[in-house]
């Protein structure tokens, strides 16, 4: 890997929209977003507190960072989370609060009393949970021209008889919330592909409590395509497109290799009217599978918060980290940033993950599709390291110690 010109910083390549100087505390600085969030607010001039509940962490390793400090599990323990959110606010004079993750944003939501005089620039409990429920925004998404995958919902009564549902393989299991609660406990869920009945009894049978209902859906096969979107008061104040190129894993998941495309219109119309129904505001990414075979768009799920490939955005000439602030914080209404195409941003770990994954396991355990490239073309197209649209997402000349930070832990945890 090198270090080439694409590595350039980008405050000489994205106009920055904020005027005003904040203290701002960006949470979960072990999060890829939290470091876009720090490294773009911070060349802003803007004053950054990082928390998190590891006591090394990738965003925190930023020269950007004025102050960082280790914070209780959100997920685990959203109230103490939220007290001591509430010290750091008092004794960093913090005037932002950004949350980056679920866990976080539902704590913060809930304990928002707790964070004033602070502002949250984002949308209130009621809409961010509607939009974290992918039943319901996938019950309503039809009514604005939406296509939704065909889908069983299985509630926790209903697991026992699993093995009696017809359903298409390999089919896609995917908790409602990635979020979820049971007596009083809060866990993080992810998508599993089950590849035939035997795997969707045992992994419906195993399933935590706090994951139902589960969605049985049918598995849409085609290039992913993100819409991301701005909006505050009403407006849209930014607006961004990508296309996934590569996944960790390999049949589907967190994006590790992405370009930016054209924002379809209709598609942004139609995102946007979703979004309205539930009185959005805030920044948010709608995440969509484009069907290879007829090119229909197929809705996934809704992030009602900061995004993990959030670097590339700011790279094509969308900060909205900056653009957040100054809709919602400094009530400016800046114009709607331009953004340049074919501009690629490459997670370097995530995607030599993806790698290894590809070569160790077989493309039946991954549940692939048949057009899937052998391993053969998946070393191949790795090995294309850098273009002159590449961007490092994480290695930046001028902020070298974050993927410094991130290759020890690599290493560390293999």
């Amino acid at each position: 890997m090198t270090a080439s010109a694409p590595l350039s910083t980008a405050f000489d390549q994205v106009k920055i929209a904020s005027v005003r100087e904040h203290s701002v505390l960006v949470t979960d600085g072990e999060q890829r977003s939290a470091l876009a969030v720090v490294r773009a607010l911070g060349r802003a001039g803007h004053r950054i507190t990082v928390c998190s509940n590891r006591s090394r962490c990738l965003a925190g390793a930023s020269r950007y960072v004025d102050h960082f400090a280790r914070v209780p599990d959100p997920l685990r323990e959203p109230q103490a989370f939220i007290e001591e959110l509430s010290r750091l606010v008092r004794h960093s004079e913090v005037d932002v609060v950004i949350p980056v993750t679920d866990a976080s944003m539902l704590a913060a939501l809930e304990g928002a009393d707790r964070l004033a005089p602070a502002a949250l620039p984002v949308a209130d409990l009621e809409s961010y949970r509607g939009v974290s429920d992918k039943e319901a925004v996938l019950r309503v998404a039809p009514r604005f021209g939406i296509a939704v995958p065909g889908q069983q919902i299985l509630g926790r009564d209903e697991a026992r008889a699993v093995d009696k549902i017809d359903v298409p393989y390999p089919v896609v299991v995917k908790p409602a919330r990635s979020v979820g609660e049971h007596e009083g406990r809060r866990a993080h869920f992810t998508v599993r592909y089950a590849r035939d009945a035997a795997e969707l009894t045992s992994i419906v049978q195993n399933a935590n409590p706090a994951a139902f209902p589960l969605l049985l859906q049918q598995r849409v096969v085609g290039p992913g395509i993100g819409v991301f979107l701005l909006i505050w008061d009403g407006e849209t104040v930014a607006a961004f497109s990508h296309r996934r190129l590569r996944e960790k894993p390999p049949s589907g998941g967190v994006s590790v290799y992405r370009e930016s495309v054209a924002a379809d219109p209709d598609l942004v119309a139609r995102s946007r009217a979703l979004l309205e129904h539930f009185g959005w505001r805030g920044v948010a990414m709608i995440e969509y599978k484009i069907d290879e075979r007829t090119g229909t768009p197929y809705l996934m799920e809704i992030n009602g918060r900061f995004w993990g490939s959030l670097q590339l955005a700011i790279d094509a000439g969308v900060d909205f980290p900056n653009l957040l602030l100054s809709a919602a914080v400094d009530g400016e209404r800046p114009c709607a940033p331009k953004y340049r195409l074919g501009v690629r941003s490459r997670w370097w770990w995530g995607d030599v993950d993806q790698l290894i994954t590809r070569l160790r396991r077989s493309p039946h355990m991954l549940a692939l599709p048949d057009n899937s490239p052998t391993k053969w073309q998946a070393v191949r197209e790795f090995m294309r390291l850098w273009g002159a649209a590449d961007h490092n997402e994480i290695l930046r000349l001028d902020d070298p110690w974050p993927f410094v930070r991130e290759t020890i832990d690599w290493f560390r945890n293999k």
